[in-house]
């Protein structure tokens, strides 16, 4: 079985949090030993690396976000300002 979860600061340490519905379909309990596969997620590099093999402009694709960011922006803008 495979989750995903973020640590919690735990005094000097981290900590995960198994979610209860994992807890009880897998039958975990406080003397249950259990393995953890630590694999950090990038998520930029997942979606970037997806693209490969695509006739993709990456330069139109950040230039048409900015756009959208500063349409957005002023949209923001106007509404503080009426």
């Amino acid at each position: 079985m495979e989750i995903t979860t973020k640590p919690k600061k735990w005094g000097n340490s981290l900590g995960f949090i198994i979610p209860r519905d994992i807890i009880k379909k897998e039958k975990i309990t406080s003397e249950t030993e259990v393995i953890i596969k630590i694999q950090k997620v990038n998520p930029i590099k997942e979606i970037f690396g997806s693209l490969k093999g695509w006739e993709f402009d990456t330069q139109k694709f950040k230039d048409e976000m900015r756009k959208e960011e500063t349409l957005k922006e002023r949209g923001r803008w106007k509404q503080l300002t009426s």
